[in-house]
């Protein structure tokens, strides 16, 4: 079957601390697939809680965006190279993101939570002392905190994120065990005009579902939601375009006949 979808929209290089992969050998990886376009989106998380493996989230946002251009002419024949940003949200950062985001010509602006009331949950101690429904819930909430703080993301990127670490990671989730809060969140992008991503992450990470999951994905177009982009989540060539015959279908499935890419912040609507 060909595959479907030939953007990926999420996606880091050793621009990102939680990369050593070259910006250029993603982009061959995203050719030799045959991809249309790719999206750069290098994390900058401020404020990010210290670990112990010492990993520090900023981002040299000049020297990314002279390098991004320079590949992009370089590759212009062969593949589309669009400069974008993962943004990890915090309330008390909404004021910085939103002179941050103007400063630069980005094409495509994902809004994240990974730090929930200073802990991110990649990091097992996120999920000492309470039950992982509570833990979960509490992730959520921050997601409504956030949005509440800054809205001018283009998508808020990975909404179940926190199931991927999870002691039980999705055995025991599922959108109804959480339908309240998460049809809230729906609701509240939409509103807003923010729309989500399928994120292909979960696949690698052993869920055997996107992140959010179908069935919030499927919630998401019942509410009216319109705007969806895909991305692996790759920090190595191996991951580019990961799962993306399964994300073709998940879409289908969930009533989408198309998906979203982003240039100079404006939703484009492709076929599935």
């Amino acid at each position: 079957m060909t595959n479907k979808i030939l953007w990926d929209c999420h996606m880091h290089s050793y621009f990102s601390a939680d990369s050593e992969t070259s910006m250029e050998d993603m982009i061959n990886a995203a050719v030799s697939q045959g991809l249309t376009g790719i999206c750069f989106t290098e994390h900058l998380d401020p404020d990010y809680p210290p670990t112990l493996d010492a990993l520090e989230f900023s981002l040299n946002l000049p020297v990314y965006h002279e390098e991004l251009l320079l590949l992009k002419e370089k590759y212009e024949n062969k593949i589309s190279v669009r400069f974008g940003i993962e943004l990890g949200l915090q309330p008390h950062l909404g004021t910085y993101f939103s002179s941050l985001i103007h400063k630069y010509p980005f094409d495509f602006v994902i809004g994240s939570s990974h730090v929930v009331h200073g802990k991110d949950p990649y990091y097992p101690d996120y999920f000492d002392g309470r039950r992982e429904e509570q833990a979960y819930r509490e992730y959520f909430q921050s997601i409504l905190e956030n949005i509440e703080a800054f809205s001018e993301m283009d998508v808020y990127g990975h909404i179940d994120y926190v199931v991927r670490y999870g002691p039980d990671k999705n055995k025991n989730y599922s959108y109804q065990a959480f339908r309240d809060i998460l049809d809230e969140i729906l609701r509240s992008l939409i509103q807003k005009g923010i729309g989500i991503e399928l994120n292909t992450g979960g696949y690698h990470y052993g869920l055997g579902e996107p992140n959010p999951s179908a069935d919030v994905i499927r919630r998401y177009r019942q509410l009216g939601g319109e705007i969806i982009t895909v991305g692996a989540d790759a920090h190595t060539t191996d991951k580019v375009a990961f799962a993306f015959l399964k994300a073709a279908d998940v879409l289908r499935q969930c009533g989408f006949r198309y998906y979203t890419v982003f240039e100079n912040r404006k939703p484009v609507f492709l076929s599935l």
